[in-house]
């Protein structure tokens, strides 16, 4: 049996567990200095957990949605940074898997993600246009076999740290801005020229910075697929429901910190509620809800996959969104719960219940993807389109 196949015959709950142990470790220095989690994300390619959801006969081992999305939580108790790294290469290789289907240059891709373990940056966002997933200025350009592309990338997350790069852009230069394909670039077929630094509150260590991007490459490695049925049936909704996951993580750390505060106390004075008891309480309860909400959305992104009628239904897109702003707002508010029982310890770093990296980097979830725009597009479709009120899904 060779080390790989000893390692991919453990559980990938097992794995991600190794995998975050080492990323906990680190995550407090990640944090201070801003830099790439470099050491997780090794221990997570040492643990071949990058290509899980790629299907075996290219080298993977066809996990789906909701195993991921496991993985996700378990890092996102140990270090948000390398949670968030890892679930947004997965969105890529998730795009890659289902979308790319018949296309010989995506499926020997497929097989080098695997084999050496790569890691996949995405460049949506893009000056002009700010975080709109669904519209580009840049258009690719092809010219014979060759695809040549400049983007102005406002930000693109771990960037100079990645092994290759899906970018979007217009379909080509007289198309419609929502008309887009999704390119793969390979690290050695583009340069990055830095526009801007990652210096944040939180999730420092997804090295989001901004960069010119420019890229040549062979047309095969455009997607077969339009990007608009990329984005709808698969990008849009598993964006929400990993980082729903690693959030819950984050929030979950949270909470077992904020326990264990209470339990401490409870033995400095036996027979005695502590103080925090109560509001600990609560932040479980609160902690149940996010973690329903994610798996109800697993499970109802499980049920419509492969179906594009249902992944493209306005009912599946209000529930997507609705576990994306339930979450991102939910987890502030049981992090401050958990701060408010730790007091002065959660609120100092470098104790065992030190939580201020763990509310700096909740901050962000209400601004990825902008709850108010995704609030606007629900509040349109809700005009149209009835609400769900079954409990059976």
């Amino acid at each position: 049996m060779t080390a790989a196949s000893k390692i991919t015959a453990m559980t990938l709950t097992d794995r991600a567990k190794r995998a975050a142990n080492v990323a906990a470790e680190f995550a407090d220095n990640v944090d201070v200095e801003g830099r790439f989690p470099s050491e997780g994300m090794d221990a997570l390619k040492a643990e071949r957990l990058m290509g899980i959801m790629i299907r075996p006969d290219f080298g993977g081992e066809g996990a789906n949605l909701t195993e991921v999305a496991d993985i996700c939580a378990i890092l996102g108790q140990a270090c948000a940074s390398t949670a968030m790294t890892y679930a947004m290469h997965q969105i890529q290789i998730a795009s890659l898997a289902d979308y790319a289907i018949g296309s010989n240059w995506h499926e020997e891709f497929q097989k080098r993600i695997c084999a050496e373990q790569l890691l996949i940056a995405s460049a949506t966002s893009e000056a002009g246009i700010g975080g709109n997933l669904r519209n580009s200025i840049c258009a690719i350009e092809v010219e014979g076999d060759t695809a040549r592309l400049t983007k102005d990338a406002i930000v693109i997350s771990y960037g100079a740290h990645a092994d290759a790069t899906m970018v979007t852009s217009r379909r080509h230069p007289d198309a419609a801005h929502s008309d887009q394909v999704a390119t793969i670039f390979l690290k050695d077929q583009y340069t990055l020229e830095q526009t801007s630094v990652w210096d944040t509150l939180g999730m420092r260590g997804t090295c989001s910075d901004g960069f010119i991007f420019k890229a040549e490459a062979p047309k095969e490695q455009i997607l077969p697929r339009p990007f608009a049925e990329i984005a709808a049936q698969s990008m849009l909704a598993v964006s929400h429901l990993l980082w729903g996951a690693l959030w819950y993580g984050i929030a979950a750390d949270a909470t077992a910190r904020a326990q264990s505060f209470v339990k401490a106390a409870a033995r400095k004075s036996p027979g005695q509620v502590p103080p925090g008891a109560l509001r600990l309480a609560e932040a479980s309860s609160l902690l149940q809800l996010v973690k329903s909400n994610v798996v109800a959305g697993l499970k109802q992104f499980a049920a419509c996959k492969g179906d594009g009628d249902a992944l493209n239904a306005m009912s599946f897109s209000v529930a997507m969104n609705n576990v994306k702003i339930g979450t991102s707002q939910t987890i502030l508010t049981i992090i401050n719960h958990c701060m408010l029982i730790c007091g002065i310890a959660g609120y100092k770093n470098g104790t065992p219940f030190s939580l201020g990296r763990h509310l700096r980097d909740a901050h962000s979830a209400q601004l990825m993807i902008s709850n108010d725009r995704i609030l606007g597009n629900t509040s349109t479709m809700l005009l149209v389109n009835k609400q769900d009120t079954s409990l059976l899904g």
